[in-house]
């Protein structure tokens, strides 16, 4: 079974930097982190991998620094990686970038699924795993809280709210998880080590065949209007003391005070 896992690099949330000029997230030099549920679509290709073996091969775009986040799910035991790198790819939007990771897929080949995390905490749309499908032609399940392979189709859990879903689909196929659907392993300091022996393959817009005018800002139809941070504003802490009826009462006079109730 080959699984190709795409996960994401995102900003560490205690060092979000913004670019004044074009409101984009700056990554150049910012502490950076593997998206978390894309940790947890790692899991899940690597349990399946243990009991139906094949290969796991993990994917992203992004500046050279990404690579730091390719050597921890070699880490975790995926079996090799591979870097989408290139000016051109730079600013783009999920259908930008789902284009590149569906060009990344077909050059690698022969796959049999596809794995993203449910959504990115950077940018929290939940659409480049169901772009890349649609760009593949692949069937897609969404929102996987369970995952198995039998007989050449994957069979997910959904987890609705209240409503529960078993579903099913046509191998190959993309899926995308969930958090609940399992608890990341830690890098062991043995596979760290192995992971420095693993191929490591860096691909640009002309080693993927990507038509540029469909890559990077040149390839996004979204665009950003204004990106701002929330302006700061000091917390007025207001202690009540007395006993239990008595705050209640204070609570709710202060609330009425402030048309909060």
């Amino acid at each position: 079974m080959k699984i190709l896992v795409f996960i994401k690099q995102v900003p560490d949330t205690d060092d979000v930097r913004l670019d004044p000029k074009t409101g984009n997230l700056r990554r150049d030099g910012v502490k950076s982190m593997m998206n978390p549920l894309d940790a947890n679509a790692v899991e899940a290709a690597l349990q399946l991998k243990a009991k139906h073996g094949g290969t796991v091969s993990v994917v992203t775009m992004g500046l050279p620094q990404a690579e730091e986040a390719l050597k921890k799910a070699l880490g975790m035991g995926c079996d090799e990686a591979f870097l989408l790198s290139d000016r051109p790819f730079g600013g783009a939007d999920t259908l930008a970038t789902a284009y590149v990771l569906s060009k990344a897929a077909e050059k690698i080949g022969d796959f049999d699924l596809i794995l993203f995390g449910r959504h990115a905490v950077d940018g929290d749309t939940a659409q480049t795993g169901p772009a890349v499908a649609a760009y593949l032609g692949i069937p897609q399940i969404t929102l996987a809280s369970s995952i198995e392979v039998e007989d050449g189709w994957v069979y997910c859990d959904r987890n609705l709210g209240e409503v529960r879903q078993r579903v099913r689909a046509k191998l190959p196929a993309a899926v995308t998880v969930c958090g609940e659907i399992n608890k990341p392993r830690y890098a062991t300091p043995i596979n760290i080590m192995r992971a420095q022996k693993k191929p490591r393959t860096t691909w640009n817009a002309a080693d993927l065949g990507c038509d540029t005018s469909r890559t990077g800002m040149a390839g996004s139809p979204s665009s950003t209007k204004k990106v701002f941070e929330p302006e700061k504003r000091n917390a007025n802490t207001v202690y009540f003391t007395g006993e239990a009826s008595e705050i209640a009462r204070a609570m709710v006079d202060a609330l009425r005070a402030e048309h909060l109730i």
